[in-house]
């Protein structure tokens, strides 16, 4: 088990990760993307939000390197980042549902 002590660098990107969950409408776009990519066309149609509010969350997410994008044509398409990510947010998902 890792030793509990952690440094104040350590401590503060932590603390940034669970802000960044801690917003309903990063925790949806986290949830539609939790079976794939998708497009911010898809997200706006499965979230229910303008263009522009989906745009603004997922430049939080993208800088808090919670999801990756890449760029195809006039589309930009958006991913968890990573197994870590996808993860710890069914964690947490598990436990909302069975808390």
């Amino acid at each position: 088990m890792p030793d509990p002590v952690i440094n104040e660098d350590t401590a503060i990107q932590v603390a940034s990760l669970f802000e960044a969950l801690g917003d309903p409408t990063r925790v949806r776009i986290l949830a539609a993307l939790i079976d794939g990519e998708a497009n911010v066309g898809d997200l706006v149609k499965k979230i229910g939000l303008t263009k522009s509010a989906i745009s603004h969350q997922l430049r939080g997410l993208r800088e808090k390197r919670l999801i990756r994008s890449r760029k195809q044509g006039r589309h930009v398409f958006v991913a968890i980042d990573d197994d870590h990510v996808t993860e710890l947010f069914q964690r947490g998902l598990d436990h909302a549902l069975h808390g």
